[in-house]
């Protein structure tokens, strides 16, 4: 009795920490919208919303980190236990990680208004980047509550769309700049932005990763395309 008493107590513990997790990354998820808000629109009142969003997400990285820390000693979890509880603590980092880059962001775009051009007329915009970026990290957050390894199998191959559109972007800001010199500070500051945008994407591709560890207890980062869809099939 006893013991099936500590093993429910677990469980509780454990799923109240993942979904704790999940509960941050709806923060971080709000913050990556708000910032790019911020870059569609420059406002001042959008970027203090990032600097207050990033502060609880500060708190629950470290609230986190320590409750996983007690969990494992107390409680000395193994086999897909131990996976999940150390996906989370992976997760918990990449997710503090893609806030600092939508803190970035807002900074950039600040920057941008500041000296009155906040885009570069005949530019193409990032929005087909960040569009990728933040529905990679809404579906590997979604693909973690449910344990879905087929889900973040497909999220780890667009991967590859983010990396092509960052390097399309650069193509043309390189060009601006070296047609019309004036362009260089804001072309500069919206590479930086595009860069960040393709962070976030590399953090929600690690959290599918850790995703098909849990599920298939198989370390994918760095597998050929074909070792992970095997991973995923079987």
């Amino acid at each position: 009795m006893e013991k099936n008493h500590i093993s429910s107590q677990f469980d509780s513990d454990l799923e109240e920490i993942r979904t704790r997790m999940l509960h941050m990354g709806g923060l971080v998820e709000q913050q990556v919208r708000t910032a790019l808000a911020v870059y569609d629109e420059g406002s001042r009142d959008l970027f203090s919303q990032i600097r207050s969003t990033e502060e609880a997400i500060n708190t629950l990285e470290i609230e986190l980190d320590d409750r996983c820390t007690h969990l494992i000693v107390r409680r000395q979890p193994a086999a897909g236990d131990l996976r999940l509880v150390m996906a989370i603590v992976k997760t918990v980092t990449d997710l503090e990680r893609i806030g600092d880059e939508a803190d970035k962001i807002g900074r950039y775009a600040q920057a941008m208004q500041e000296r009155g051009l906040l885009h570069l007329p005949g530019f193409s915009d990032v929005h087909v980047a960040a569009h990728i970026a933040a529905g990679m990290l809404k579906d590997s957050l979604d693909a973690f509550a449910r344990l879905d390894a087929v889900q973040a199998g497909e999220i780890v191959k667009q991967d590859a769309q983010i990396d092509n559109e960052f390097r399309s972007i650069l193509r043309q800001l390189i060009t601006f700049m070296m047609e019309d010199p004036r362009t260089i500070s804001t072309a500069l500051d919206i590479i930086w932005i595009a860069k960040a945008i393709e962070r976030i994407g590399d953090h929600a591709q690690n959290i599918a990763e850790y995703v098909i560890f849990v599920a298939k207890g198989t370390d994918v980062r760095h597998a050929t395309m074909e070792k992970l869809e095997q991973t995923v099939a079987s």
